[in-house]
């Protein structure tokens, strides 16, 4: 698989790769918020040192190729707002997605999602780009929707929201394949 690009850009945005002088802009921006993190597998971070050793681990996945996490930014901005992980595994690439909450409902998600799965799927040896999301969250399942991913079904006791219980909760998964 090749390494995607160190950016990309779509109309409202433009993606990056993390820098550790990032944090307290993703602290403020999303990282932070509970509303934000609810259904996600990490809590809220408690501060911008925490969020900073994040930040340094998913600049060394780059390094790697472990994993590829980009910083969303508003065009004519350099804040971060949201962010997109690409992970590889194989023949298939996961993708995960935060925004943050003033900037829900807008489509924004979309447009880097969307970026994400097309890249996964024109790379030769990629068959599946696929995500998931908590079942109570429509909105993330409506995200997944829009860029064309199909629901292929239920993952009971799946994944752990540390924000709503200690157990396993039940996922929807979506995926768009060539």
């Amino acid at each position: 698989m090749n390494r995607p690009p160190d950016t990309f850009a779509t109309a409202r945005l433009v993606a990056r790769r993390p820098r550790l002088e990032d944090a307290p802009a993703v602290f403020a921006a999303y990282a932070a918020d509970p509303e934000v993190t609810r259904y996600l597998s990490w809590a809220p971070h408690a501060s911008v040192d925490t969020l900073r050793e994040y930040l340094r681990l998913t600049i060394s996945d780059w390094e790697t190729g472990a994993s590829f996490r980009y910083e969303l930014c508003l065009r004519g901005s350099d804040d971060p707002v949201g962010s997109l992980r690409l992970l590889p595994e194989g023949a298939r690439v996961m993708l995960g997605y935060v925004l943050a909450r003033p900037l829900w409902g807008r489509g924004l998600m979309a447009e880097a999602l969307r970026f994400g799965v097309e890249w996964a799927l024109a790379q030769p040896d990629v068959y599946r780009a696929y995500a998931f999301c908590d079942v109570e969250n429509p909105a993330s399942a409506r995200v997944m929707e829009k860029v064309g991913m199909e629901r292929e079904g239920v993952l009971r006791r799946y994944h752990t929201c540390p924000t709503l219980s200690p157990e396993p909760r039940d996922c929807l998964i979506y995926a768009k394949v060539r």
